[in-house]
């Protein structure tokens, strides 16, 4: 599938990043034509190296390394460039997803201090690296965040393999031009056609929340279980009512 011809403002990408993944994704079952329990997100654990800047929300563009073989940078001598090319001409802002060959190894880093700059330079404000990173305080110094399987030293022969086509990392596919979020949570790669909407029902779900089982389950000083446990109940009714009012779908209480 293409990306949307007509990609969200970049004012509802800023209000996107300002709630957590999990938050997005209570949203995101409501709206989801997809299974909600096994679609859209990483089946795999990620770590967060830049939890401190907060989530990461864009545009997926697609990359394969394979930083243990030799002959990559031999055959194509200009892939850097011509990668280079490819990030240029996608509008942003863009999430690099990379797929490292050598999982379950990680011979070599594709990140580091330069190629971060690089990217941030061409619009890219992180990636999601189903292998290694390296100069983890450089590239947080650059704006680059990253979400990868661990830490390493060298670079070893990374370099673009290919570019532009659908790619698997921690045990999701995602095709270029898909709408990411990413935090210390995970990521959601939210399948196309479903980021009009999103917005809004995160909004709702979070207020709902707010309004019904959040005061239910924190007003319970002084009383006894017996009242608390009704008085949840209650409280998680009116969150399905309203869920259905909304959606026509059961909320997860």
């Amino acid at each position: 599938m293409k990306r949307p011809s007509r990609p969200l403002p970049h004012s509802t990408l800023l209000e996107l990043k300002r709630w957590n993944t999990p938050t997005l994704y209570n949203g995101w079952e409501q709206i989801t034509r997809h299974d909600h329990a096994t679609d859209a997100f990483n089946v795999e654990e990620t770590r967060d190296f830049m939890p401190q800047m907060g989530p990461m929300v864009g545009y997926a563009l697609t990359v394969v390394c394979e930083p243990s073989n030799s002959a990559h940078p031999k055959v194509n001598p200009h892939a850097w460039s011509d990668y280079r090319r490819y990030v240029a001409s996608l509008p942003g802002p863009k999430i690099v997803v990379v797929q490292d060959l050598d999982k379950p190894r990680a011979i070599g880093a594709f990140w580091g201090e330069v190629n971060s700059n690089i990217h941030r330079a061409l619009g890219c404000v992180g990636t999601i690296c189903d292998g290694a990173i390296r100069d983890v305080d450089e590239m947080t110094n650059a704006g680059f965040k990253a979400l990868a399987r661990r830490l390493c030293v060298g670079h070893a022969h990374s370099c673009p393999v290919r570019w532009g086509g659908e790619v698997e990392v921690f045990g999701r596919k995602i095709q270029p031009g898909q709408l990411i979020h990413a935090d210390k949570h995970g990521f959601l790669a939210v399948p196309f056609g479903d980021e009009q909407h999103l917005l809004e029902a995160a909004r709702f779900m979070d207020s709902n929340e707010c309004q019904t089982l959040i005061p239910a389950a924190r007003g319970g000083a002084g009383k006894s279980l017996s009242t608390i446990r009704a008085e949840f109940d209650a409280a998680a009714a009116q969150f399905r009512k309203d869920v259905k009012k909304k959606f026509a779908r059961r909320g997860e209480w």
